[in-house]
């Protein structure tokens, strides 16, 4: 769960083992606030996500700082090698405006549409409000239709 949670959030595996790593550090060291046992699951992973958004604030500022390169996914690692040439091409559109967006926003459409967790799910395992939550989601959806391509609209130079 933790290494499928991790993967599909940070979209690169070769952090995700970092990050399966520090979560399970973090959760050890607080292993004596978790009240309810039963919340075992959902109490890790919000921890996975806590320290998920605190690695992709550091990768965006590293990029902006120059320090730090991003590196496109390779649509091969995800996708069949019999896919369609137009699947490719809109894969490697979705996931670059994947590493576009703001860490909480990429978070929260994540959380929301890929592990289908329900609104008010995904605003307690990120610690926000619903509204929060909400205006996150429509700014990544508005960010994937600029990124989506539209036959009626004119490509940019």
């Amino acid at each position: 769960m933790v290494n499928g949670l991790a993967f599909r959030v940070l979209g690169r595996d070769a952090e995700v083992d970092d990050l399966v790593q520090d979560s399970f550090l973090e959760a050890l060291k607080n292993l004596h606030r978790l009240e309810n046992p039963q919340a075992f699951s959902s109490w890790l992973g919000s921890i996975v996500v806590r320290t998920a958004s605190k690695r992709l604030r550091r990768r965006a500022l590293l990029n902006r700082l120059g320090i730090r390169r991003s590196t496109p996914i390779d649509p091969d690692v995800v996708l069949s090698r019999d896919a369609p040439p137009d699947a490719r091409a809109e894969l490697s559109r979705i996931y670059s405006c994947l590493d576009s967006m703001h860490h909480e926003v990429r978070l929260s459409l994540v959380l929301h549409r890929v592990e289908g967790m329900s609104l008010p799910e995904t605003a307690e395992t990120m610690g926000v409000s619903l509204s929060t939550v909400k205006r996150r989601l429509a700014a990544a959806e508005r960010e994937l239709t600029l990124a989506a391509p539209n036959p009626m609209r004119e490509p940019t130079p």
